[in-house]
């Protein structure tokens, strides 16, 4: 992709910019039609001096800045959605709701099971006291002693196991209210009411995009690295996209540079983010990308159409 600029006038040539002057038509000579060919108009036009900025322009694609595909991590039956399709939502908002029914049971039986471990353990702890009692007057033995300790240590472990249990089954119910992980903007509804959703399933139950703030990838071409690099060194470089028909222009700025060049196309992929608060950029659409590396201030230019290109580079006749 070309590198658009204007250059400095030097030894008489001018560069490509673009000029506001008006162009003057020089009349053909006097004798011109004598000598039986038409005559050629001459068109010409004053250099001027104006700010330029030194501009890199490629076609870029719009990409959300996150996608998150929505599934369910326990399998149960879908018993309400809370959103419509296309509709925003905000991060922590409700989105499904699955069946807690089976879920609520699995709870209490969790905590049943921790109660009445607990009762065995504290038994165990007084019977193990007991014969610490017993032992030391000669009535029970030491091997008697060492077994009721060993029950109440594993009584204990047993308490750990069914807490860790219980948490485990508030867990699950926890994951029958599905939430949105981000704020964006929903995609098709993959399921409805009624479903049997399943843990993990490789279909999503819904794709979320965030758009605001978004992201538009583009192509570098790998000869511009370089000057890419030292003007990012320097300061912010402000980039704008603009639809096709130039109806849309907005204004964000450069947000990554890839870490490799690709070897197939030459070229280096880079990203610029914009707020995209009015949504005027959408997903998977191609804008045209206009990357300001610099401004050259009183830059001598003249209209595009003035430059040729020759065996030694761009030239203007003077």
């Amino acid at each position: 992709l070309p590198l658009v600029y204007s250059a400095l006038l030097s030894t008489g040539l001018l560069a490509g910019g673009c000029s506001s002057g008006s162009a003057d038509a020089t009349p053909p000579a006097a004798g011109a039609a004598g000598r039986g060919s038409a005559a050629a108009p001459v068109e010409v036009t004053r250099a001027v001096r104006k700010t330029m900025p030194l501009d890199l322009q490629a076609i870029g694609t719009v990409e959300p800045l996150s996608t998150v595909s929505v599934n369910a991590r326990i399998t149960g039956q879908l018993e309400s959605v809370h959103f419509t399709e296309g509709q925003e939502v905000r991060r922590g908002q409700v989105l499904f709701t699955l069946d807690r029914r089976p879920l609520e049971a699995a709870v209490k039986q969790a905590e049943a099971t921790l109660q009445r471990d607990m009762a065995q353990a504290a038994n165990a702890r007084v019977q193990a006291q007991r014969f610490i009692d017993l032992q030391s007057r000669g009535i029970a033995t030491r091997e008697q002693l060492e077994t009721s300790r060993a029950n109440a240590e594993a009584l204990d472990a047993t308490l750990e196991a069914d807490r860790a249990a219980v948490e485990n089954a508030r867990i699950q119910l926890d994951y029958a209210t599905i939430t949105a992980p981000l704020s964006g903007r929903t995609g098709s509804l993959m399921v409805h009411n009624g479903s049997l959703v399943r843990a993990n399933d490789t279909t999503p139950l819904v794709v979320i995009n965030q758009i605001s703030p978004i992201n538009v990838s583009f192509a570098v071409p790998e000869a511009q690295l370089a000057a890419l690099k030292r003007y990012i060194a320097s300061g912010q470089v402000p980039v704008s996209v603009a639809s096709p028909d130039q109806g849309m222009v907005t204004a964000g700025r450069l947000s990554f540079v890839d870490n490799r060049v690709d070897p197939t196309t030459g070229t280096i992929r880079v990203k610029a983010s914009f707020p995209n608060g009015d949504h005027q950029l959408w997903p998977g659409q191609y804008v045209n990308v206009t990357l300001t590396l610099a401004t050259a201030r009183d830059a001598v230019v003249v209209p595009t159409a003035a430059v040729q290109s020759g065996q030694d580079g761009p030239y203007v006749f003077v």
